[in-house]
């Protein structure tokens, strides 16, 4: 089956068009799946921008979910509710809160797989521009097959923009396109797309320290090779002043600012951009969210659980400050004995962890192929340590990744890793009961589609050394099966067990900690391939 996918690229056949085809129609068999909270919180979005002056837009809170996105995802809204009104006007009125009807459905899940097209077109770029073989014209379409079809059909991204509801997909394709003009050389068009991404969407501050050494040594300094000859200083920063372009600093600098004043400049103009900030990060929400990531934090957490059930058996006084982490509720949280965490430490751990691989970006300016890992290794950096992080940030790492994935097999190894653990991750996003045999078979169907097709693709080499699992190790196939067991305890043994009601987090909190380890475990396995990588 899965040769059967990949082999059409050795006759010439283009299979991209079909590829968007059936996905956009997968995904259109979604419109009558569970949707989130977070349907409302874009339907609200629409009513705020299509109504409001701009001088409201983050001010009015009639709903919880105010807009708290940056200006230019507002104006995406503002742009949407010009179509809205043709569908459903009603959708529209601030005041309708938790307004659903068919019309609303259809017009709000169908601007999502729309909206996908732009991936598509940066996928389809990315493909043309940074994937040519000479070597091997249908290695190359090969190649390009597989990143298209494992970035389309992602699971994570299916469950969480397609079912869930967000607008993740057009967002990594300003990503894409950055990576790509990068890769390519083209520094200001990178900067240009990454900013607008980050008018869009201020999540992806958590890669902008890679832009920002990236640039900042690639196009600020003049590259030559004076290094020589230059003092013992300018030999242990890697730099030499006399190389500093002036030019292409303003170049870079007009680029960056023209676009932050475009997005913000109306609201600096009205006083207004500590309100529009306050939105963007409210600090005040705590160290974790409501179901935890599977980050560091969240093994802290479960440590500072399992010390509070022992105090508490070993009769330790425990009770002067009860732990808020399990009530799934987003607000600031306490632990029984472990220390509180600040958002100063998760700063810090967020940037020894990240500093490494600048560092190596920095001194090592030549070489191109290592600009797409160190973002990927600040993805990881800010999702494992980062403070507040959202469970969906994980598809920050998961889809760079799968660009990287068909360079090599131990890059292989960690996508597989990587991809098996953050699609489940995601699975308590889709609680309901009906939504259960959708998410098995998207997991399942991405899980084999993915792994087999790098296997394919990587010439058929692996031993399958990990118990059918091609590239990983024994003991991490050991590690991936066992999240049929927990699977089936977090659907059907824990109402088994816990009748009474009286552990409800409980299956939350073992997918959260579970997920952890392969995430982190990924995490080092990319981190000692960076580093070691000549």
């Amino acid at each position: 089956t899965f040769k059967m996918v990949m082999e059409p690229c050795g006759t010439g056949t283009d299979l991209t068009i079909p590829i968007i085809f059936i996905s956009s129609l997968f995904k259109l068999m979604t419109l009558n799946a569970y949707h989130s909270t977070d349907f409302e919180v874009h339907r609200n979005w629409l009513a705020i921008t299509s109504n409001l002056q701009i001088s409201e837009w983050y001010y009015e809170k009639t709903s919880e979910w105010t807009l708290d996105y940056p200006p230019f995802f507002a104006w995406f809204e503002y742009v949407l509710s010009f179509l809205a009104v043709y569908f459903d006007p009603k959708m529209l009125v601030i005041e309708n809160l938790n307004y659903v009807s068919k019309k609303a459905v259809f017009f709000q899940r169908f601007s999502v797989v729309v909206c996908d097209l732009f991936l598509f077109y940066a996928l389809k770029r990315y493909c043309i521009l940074c994937l040519t073989r000479i070597e091997s014209v249908n290695k190359t379409k090969e190649e390009s097959l597989f990143v298209i079809l494992g970035v389309l059909m992602n699971a994570g991204l299916f469950m969480v923009d397609h079912i869930h509801f967000q607008y993740n997909g057009f967002l990594f394709g300003f990503l894409i396109l950055s990576i790509l003009e990068m890769k390519q050389g083209r520094f200001l068009h990178s900067a240009f797309w990454f900013t607008i991404l980050l008018n869009l969407k201020h999540i992806y501050v958590y890669v902008a320290p890679v832009y920002f050494v990236y640039l900042l040594r690639n196009f600020c300094f003049i590259q030559n090779n004076r290094l020589k000859s230059q003092s013992y200083i300018c030999s242990l920063i890697g730099v030499s002043l006399k190389d500093f372009s002036i030019k292409h600093l303003i170049q870079l600098g007009l680029v960056v600012l023209a676009i932050f004043g475009i997005s913000f400049g109306p609201f600096i103009y009205m006083g207004q951009i500590t309100q529009v900030l306050s939105r963007l990060f409210p600090v005040k929400r705590g160290l974790l969210h409501a179901y935890w990531a599977c980050n560091f934090w969240s093994l802290y957490s479960g440590l500072d659980k399992i010390a509070s059930i022992i105090g508490s058996y070993l009769g330790l006084n425990v009770g002067s400050r009860p732990a808020s982490l399990t009530g799934g509720l987003v607000t600031q949280q306490s632990f029984s004995m472990l220390p509180d965490i600040p958002l100063v430490v998760t700063f810090i751990f967020t940037v020894i962890a990240i500093l490494p691989c600048l560092i190596k970006i920095w001194f090592r300016p030549n070489e191109k192929n290592l600009f797409l890992p160190c973002l990927i290794l600040c993805a990881y950096a800010s999702f494992i340590f980062g403070y507040h992080v959202h469970e969906k940030a994980i598809l920050m790492v998961t889809i760079p990744m799968t660009l990287l994935s068909t360079k090599s097999e131990e890059y292989a190894r960690i996508f597989t890793i990587l991809s098996i653990t953050a699609n489940f991750s995601l699975f308590p996003l889709l609680y309901k009961e009906a939504e259960t045999p959708l998410k098995l078979s998207l997991f399942l169907f991405y899980t084999f589609l993915s792994t087999y097709c790098l296997y394919y693709f990587h010439g058929q080499k692996s031993t399958f050394p990990g118990l059918g699992i091609p590239f990983i190790k024994r003991y991490e196939a050991f590690y991936l099966y066992g999240y049929i067991p927990l699977f089936i305890y977090c659907n059907i043994g824990h109402n088994m067990i816990d009748r009474n009601g009286k552990l409800p987090f409980l299956p939350l909190m073992l997918t959260s900690l579970y997920c952890s380890i392969g995430v982190i475990w990924s995490w080092f396995l990319m981190y000692v391939k960076f580093i070691i990588e000549s």
